[in-house]
């Protein structure tokens, strides 16, 4: 016995390296074990919808943790983990995605981002409504805080899409899904937006509804600046349609003798109520001047400027309104010209010739009322008056041929005393001005085209 214990204390030392070894050779085995399961447990999850995804594995046994978005999804991936050849158990860790009540998701614009928040039901949609925002918006960044939860209705993802569409016509403001219910708010991007927006939301999904839509329209703005040194009146904005815009164009070539109409009107919709008259009505108000700017945005009208006289200026201030429809403001800011210096008789007949060369005073067909597109005319004229102060004028009518001699020269007369009687309302002294009628008597063309006729129809400035 005692030979047996000497012979195996010579032996057993060696079995500690030959067990270290197998102990090495067991674990270094395990590992590929492991490997192997974890990469063919993820393998059988690519079918289903998870977020959050773990797997652990240990020998054999694998744990699974990942948020589900049902209760059949959270199954079926518990089942695709178990049937893994080579696995013996599954230590089931996954958890329901929590319910959003109510469910709402939102999308909203400022001037440097969109941003989109909420909730949204799986992670894949997330990923096609951030990059359907990005597409719709362009360059503009997009941040996505989207959370993920369950509960959303129906066709959700059919409505975010159209609702993501409309954010690309507004300026600013948010889009809102609560449940099935769609509230928007905020400013077009341009004229005619809120109602694309409007028309748009007619095909939402059944199921889906709008509880309130307060997109508003920009300003409709209509703009005129009359420039001296160019001698230009240039018109930008919009217009309603192309008839209002060719009746705004052609009472501006009428009311503007002196400069050059630049039209750059668009049409469009989205403008208020009584638009043409007041624009017109405007746009006569900025012919009196010596340069200014008129600006239209939506019921309120600005005009600025310099008037050719004192007179003028209390006009305008005072008379303008008085032209508008109803519930439009208007907001004068006239100045008056720094009076030009005193000429001699001579030189004032050149200034008057030199202005009734390039416009006519205007009246009504066989009447002796004085056309409103002539104040612009009338207004230099004045300013001319005023510059020789000691001389007299003739204020001389003429008509065409047509009708009867007796009917043309007391047309002529009355024509001649309505452009003296606006004068002298303007303030200057009516023993300077004396009307004349000559009729057709002295004619500057023939009578044989209306071109001819419109010439000879004219009132002359003549200094006595």
């Amino acid at each position: 016995m005692h030979k047996l214990f000497r012979w195996a204390s010579k032996w057993w030392p060696g079995l500690i390296p030959l067990a270290v070894m197998w102990g090495f050779a067991a674990w270094n085995n395990t590992l590929p074990v492991e490997a192997d399961l974890s990469a063919r447990s993820s393998a059988a999850l690519k079918d289903t919808v998870l977020d959050k995804t773990r797997i652990a594995v240990d020998g054999r046994d694998v744990s699974l943790a990942a948020d589900a978005f049902s209760e059949e999804g959270r199954r079926d991936a518990v089942v695709a983990v178990e049937t893994v050849p080579g696995v013996r158990l599954v230590d089931d860790r996954t958890r329901l995605v929590p319910e959003a009540k109510p469910f709402v998701w939102n999308a909203e614009r400022d001037v440097v981002r969109v941003t989109l928040s909420g909730s949204a039901p799986l992670p894949s949609m997330k990923g096609r409504l951030t990059e359907a925002a990005r597409k719709e918006v362009g360059g503009t960044e997009v941040a996505d805080q989207m959370g993920l939860a369950r509960g959303a209705p129906p066709r959700f993802e059919a409505a975010a899409m159209l609702l993501l569409d409309q954010i690309g016509k507004l300026k600013d403001g948010k889009i809102t899904i609560t449940d099935t219910k769609v509230t928007l708010s905020g400013m077009a991007r341009d004229l005619g937006g809120r109602e694309a927006v409007a028309a748009a939301l007619k095909n939402l999904p059944e199921g889906f509804s709008i509880a309130a839509n307060d997109v508003k329209a920009p300003p409709y703005v209509f703009q005129a600046y009359k420039d001296p040194v160019a001698a230009t009146v240039t018109l930008t904005g919009y217009v309603p349609d192309n008839n209002v815009h060719a009746a705004i164009a052609t009472s501006a070539s009428r009311k503007f003798f002196n400069e050059k109409v630049v039209d750059n009107l668009k049409a469009s919709v989205g403008a208020p109520g009584s638009f043409s008259p007041a624009v017109v009505a405007a746009l006569g108000a900025l012919s009196r001047l010596s340069t200014g700017t008129l600006v239209v945005s939506d019921r309120e009208v600005k005009l600025a400027g310099d008037a050719l006289y004192e007179g003028a200026a209390n006009d305008i201030r005072a008379g303008l309104g008085k032209d508008f429809p109803k519930n439009w403001q208007y907001k004068p800011e006239i100045t008056v010209k720094p009076a030009a210096g005193p000429v001699d008789g001579t030189v004032c007949q050149q200034l008057f010739s030199e202005l009734l060369a390039k416009a006519k005073i205007r009246f009504g067909a066989k009447r002796a009322e004085i056309d409103p597109d002539s104040a612009g005319i009338l207004d230099h004229l004045i300013e001319t008056a005023l510059r020789c102060p000691t001389t007299n004028i003739e204020v001389a009518g003429h008509t065409d041929a047509d009708g009867e001699d007796s009917f043309n020269q007391a047309l002529s007369e009355k024509r001649a005393q309505a452009v003296i009687d606006y004068l002298v309302k303007a303030g200057l002294p009516a023993n300077r001005f004396t009307a004349v009628g000559y009729g057709s008597t002295q004619p500057v063309a023939g009578n044989d085209s209306e071109d001819a006729k419109a010439q000879n129809r004219r009132i002359e400035f003549l200094v006595r």
